[in-house]
């Protein structure tokens, strides 16, 4: 069974779509048929998810690129345990994914990413340029991660929606929104284009946050009748191409690809 997850933000549309996050159907089966993709102890950080989900997916790049140990645990949302009072008790609005770190509780993925880079920034990639004190860098790094936030995200999320999720719901899908979003996204990307033909990634000529909370969104566009968004764009697919094929990436990406029946 094909599965996808998205996360929506902000208000009108992006709020309605913020909840087909709550109920895509994950298989078990495939969950089992996955590669171990991470470490696990008694001491192990814990991040309620499932690798398939946009959200959780950037919270494991974010766990691989810093060789952070953490407990994957799943969360059947087919069943609806993101709606009973112990799961609610993590996260107040239902949905994953969330991270344990002793007597700390994180939600929203962000937030959560942002959290464990600063925590770990003496470990792994240092993806909010924290140790070389070049203020430039990291602040160049925060704007790329508003723009993700503010801009990329909030175009490319109602085309995914329409496309994936709403047959699943037995709706047509809406090409209204898709045509606008499609547009939208356009002058995003065409934004992205310029920058990308100035330096190697978002934030400079390293890679960083930024460019990793870009990852499990652009992976569902390029499985989506639109790839050539990115592929039609040089700098754009060869910043494309860079981030998604890192040993991180690669171990996200195994996890969000469906098993073959």
């Amino acid at each position: 069974m094909n599965l996808t997850l998205f996360k929506g933000g902000e208000p009108l549309v992006k709020r309605t779509i913020f909840f087909f996050l709550l109920s895509i159907c994950f298989s078990p089966v495939i969950y089992k048929l996955l590669p171990d993709p991470i470490h696990t102890s008694s001491m192990a950080l814990k991040l309620y998810g499932i690798p398939m989900s946009t959200c959780t997916a950037r919270v494991l790049a974010c766990t691989y690129e810093k060789n952070i140990e953490v407990q994957l645990v799943p969360v059947t949302l087919a069943a609806g345990e993101h709606k009973q009072p112990s799961f609610l008790a993590k996260n107040p609005f239902g949905v994953i994914p969330v991270l344990e770190d002793g007597d700390l509780t994180l939600f929203e993925s962000r937030a959560i990413t942002a959290y464990l880079s600063k925590k770990y920034k003496e470990q792994g990639e240092d993806l909010l340029r924290l140790k070389g004190g070049n203020l430039k860098e990291e602040a160049m790094v925060g704007l790329w991660l508003e723009v993700e936030s503010q801009q990329y995200s909030p175009a490319i999320t109602p085309i995914l929606y329409e496309h994936f999720f709403a047959p699943r719901r037995g709706k047509i899908p809406n090409q209204k929104v898709i045509e606008d979003g499609l547009v939208k996204f356009e002058k995003v990307l065409d934004v992205y284009e310029s920058r990308l033909s100035q330096s190697k990634y978002l934030a400079g000529d390293f890679y960083s946050l930024a460019d990793l909370h870009h990852l499990s969104f652009t992976l569902y566009l390029m499985r989506s009748p639109w790839a050539s968004l990115i592929s039609s764009r040089p700098h754009v697919n060869a910043w494309w191409e860079c981030i998604s094929s890192r040993p991180a990436s690669q171990k996200v990406i195994q996890g969000m690809t469906p098993a073959e029946k």
